[in-house]
């Protein structure tokens, strides 16, 4: 009871300030609120340690950008660096252009795409709930998804990883990827396969427990990655029946 009373307040208060602020301040507000208290949030404790593990002078990845607070800590922290930035919702793009433009990041490129296993245009929403646009779970309208599909719909192009000709330059280098993107995680992993073959990055995902959690383990699998979870600090072999988590690593097998 008391957890639903605290998601209605938090639903209030977020329709209140969309609606005072205009929707697009607010997300520029709510990023910048989140950037700067990160480090506080425990519920951020596995993407803090995910920085750690990031190569250094490596192209890295952030795929399923939305309003850019990964995407910030991931510029600072990696100056040599280039952050390539996926994000094509429109609103959120918004956003994010304007914290890379408030934070002076030099380092970060944005593709306004969405990612897949065939390229094209695909349909996207960003769920309304209760009169609350919810950014943060817009995803791709998709058969394997039957959650939150009520709310404003967008038709964006896609393209698989595979074909993005920047990153198929000699001598480019891809050391690690963070990935959000509600559900669609297997279908972006295999449009990039020959690209996680090649670079071998560390991920960094989060994965929601259904059948699309269990086709990513069996591709990472197949692709020669190890999964595993931030336990008391230490990165583990996942467990599924002792670690209750949505966030995982997906760290490439060392060979023998």
């Amino acid at each position: 009871m008391q957890q639903i009373s605290e998601f209605l307040m938090k639903s209030l208060i977020k329709k209140l300030l969309q609606v005072l602020l205009g929707f697009d301040n607010y997300l520029f507000i709510f990023s910048l609120f989140t950037i700067y208290t990160l480090r506080w949030n425990k519920n951020e404790g596995d993407f803090l340690h995910f920085l750690k593990l990031v190569p250094k002078n490596t192209a890295v990845l952030d795929i399923g950008a939305n309003i850019g607070i990964m995407t910030v800590h991931l510029a600072k922290r990696f100056r040599a660096s280039t952050i390539y930035s996926f994000e094509p919702i429109p609103n959120n793009l918004k956003a994010l252009q304007r914290i890379i433009r408030f934070f002076h990041l030099k380092n970060v490129k944005v593709f306004d795409i969405a990612l897949s296993h065939e390229s094209g245009t695909i349909e996207m929403v960003m769920p309304v709930v209760k009169s609350v646009k919810m950014q943060g779970l817009s995803h791709v309208v998709h058969e394997t998804i039957d959650e939150l599909n009520e709310g404003e719909k967008f038709k964006v192009k896609v393209q698989r990883l595979d074909e993005i000709e920047e990153f198929q330059k000699p001598g480019f280098e891809i050391g690690a990827i963070k990935m959000d993107v509600e559900n669609f995680e297997y279908f972006v992993l295999e449009g990039g396969k020959e690209l996680l073959k090649k670079h071998k990055p560390i991920i960094y995902t989060e994965l929601w427990e259904n059948q699309n959690r269990e086709n990513c383990f069996q591709l990472i699998h197949e692709l020669r990655y190890d999964i595993k979870v931030l336990n008391n600090k230490e990165l583990t072999d996942y467990d599924p029946s002792e670690h209750k988590t949505q966030n995982f690593f997906f760290i490439p097998k060392v060979k023998a």
